[in-house]
């Protein structure tokens, strides 16, 4: 059996001293358990390694990982708040999503899939001018122009769309 290596002697004795250590650094808000456990990581890495002072070494571990840990903080904090101000919007001090709920978002994709396919049982002739006028955004004059018919045959097939529509995702 191999016997220990003084470092891991020197961490095995001072756990406790550790936990203190980060306690009083951070305070009870840190992950004090991750911290020590991180260092007990460390230490298993280094084990082997020649350390002339392995409390102080120690010591220098826990520092070293305390700090760190608390750059990894400030740098998630900087880049959460860059998000936040990307891409929310915020009335006060309360943060409004730009993006429905995910319970929206199924609704109106079920909503949108209804639509489509009453659409798809329409005429090609009035699929395609309920498309040109209400995906395209063209006007009723410039559906006719194209199309080469009458102002008031694109209100005609409109009407009849948003009819067909009403009656088979609305009801």
């Amino acid at each position: 059996m191999q016997s220990q290596s003084p470092l891991l002697a020197s961490y095995l004795e001072r756990r406790d001293d550790m936990r203190r250590f980060f306690l009083a650094k951070l305070g009870p808000a840190a992950d004090v358990e991750d911290l020590v456990q991180d260092l007990y990581l460390k230490v298993i890495a280094l084990q082997d390694e020649p350390v002339n002072n392995p409390p102080a070494f120690l010591y220098r571990l826990a520092s070293n990982l305390m700090l760190d840990r608390l750059r990894q903080r400030r740098r998630a904090g900087a880049r959460d708040a860059d998000w936040r101000s990307t891409n929310q919007t915020s009335v006060g001090t309360v943060d409004v999503a730009d993006a429905p709920d995910a319970e929206s978002a199924v609704i109106a994709r079920q909503r949108l899939d209804k639509v489509m396919a009453a659409l798809a049982t329409l005429s090609p002739r009035t699929q395609q001018i309920f498309k040109l006028h209400k995906i395209d955004g063209l006007s009723y004059a410039q559906i006719a122009g194209a199309l080469g018919i009458s102002k008031s045959l694109v209100e005609k097939q409109i009407s009849l769309a948003l009819g067909h529509l009403h009656s088979r995702v609305i009801r």
